[in-house]
């Protein structure tokens, strides 16, 4: 069975709301779906989008395909760049806290103001 994240229009006419769900890809479009992991309302400035990461980058490992329009939902979300990283397509490094500066340097820095102090 061929699995799909693809939105769900909902809401009235002229005023879309969408859901984003799992759904099996033989499916009609506002058809019965397996889950819903999120939802988008393009019509609020700016746009809302609220998906769950978590639920998102499950169904992924598990290999959904996502629409391009999800694709990119899940992208601004951070739910895309999370998968990659889980995938190990994306190779994350940890922040380095920056260094203090050393006594040496200090006292160096202090030496240069009364020079410039003395003048």
């Amino acid at each position: 069975m061929a699995v799909r994240m693809r939105l769900m229009r909902m809401g009235k006419k002229k005023q879309p709301v969408y859901r984003v769900v799992v759904v099996d890809a033989r499916a009609p479009r506002d058809g019965r779906y397996i889950e819903q992991v999120g939802f988008y309302d393009p019509r609020q400035d700016p746009s809302l989008i609220e998906i769950d990461v978590d639920r998102a980058v499950d169904w992924l490992r598990k290999g959904v395909q996502p629409t391009d329009r999800v694709r990119k939902l899940l992208e601004i979300s951070g739910a895309w760049a999370r998968f990659k990283v889980a995938k190990g397509e994306v190779h994350t490094v940890a922040a380095s806290e920056p260094e203090e500066p050393s006594e040496e340097a200090e006292a160096a820095e202090t030496a240069e103001a009364s020079v410039g102090e003395e003048s």
